[in-house]
């Protein structure tokens, strides 16, 4: 399915079909497009949602050690970190919505080759950032550890030393 184009100024357009009404009404989110920060939600998404870039905002990285996913050749559970970073143009991802796309992993028989790639094309198709890299590590199993990049948009630049 494609999603609909914007121009830069207007925020990343999802169709209906995108959105899922599974969330407590109680509570108006305060910023026009996103549908989940301020609600209760009980589910997973299959998007990220994305407010506009506050100035001097130049980078964002969101780390988390809960991603998991299921192996496509055992079925059996893999527990991966997950390293988002990207250079913000007009939009900047909102955590909670991530949060919730991230969990829609879990049950999903996935590589993390594509499960990098996937996740770097969300950021990149809905925020529109500059770069976007997405690094996924894979928890040790047979004595390995598995890290993959992922990167769309062009470069990063180099990593801070102090992060």
């Amino acid at each position: 399915m494609s999603k609909p184009e914007n121009r830069p100024d207007e925020p990343p357009a999802r169709s209906p079909a995108d959105r899922t009404d599974d969330t407590d009404d109680q509570h108006d989110p305060g910023i026009d497009g996103l549908s989940v920060l301020g609600h209760t939600v009980r589910h997973a998404l299959d998007h990220v949602e994305c407010f506009p870039r506050p100035d001097g905002c130049i980078r964002v990285r969101f780390k988390t050690e809960e991603v998991s996913s299921i192996c496509p050749v055992t079925g059996q559970p893999d527990l991966s970190s997950v390293v988002v970073d990207y250079g913000p143009e007009a939009w900047c991802v909102e955590s909670k919505s991530l949060k919730l796309y991230l969990w829609s992993f879990r049950d999903r028989p996935v590589f993390a080759e594509a499960l990098a790639a996937e996740i770097a094309n969300e950021i990149h198709a809905s925020a529109r950032p500059h770069w976007v890299r997405v690094v996924v590590t894979q928890r040790p199993r047979g004595g390995i550890e598995l890290q993959t990049t992922s990167e769309l948009g062009g470069s990063a630049p180099p990593e801070n030393p102090t992060s």
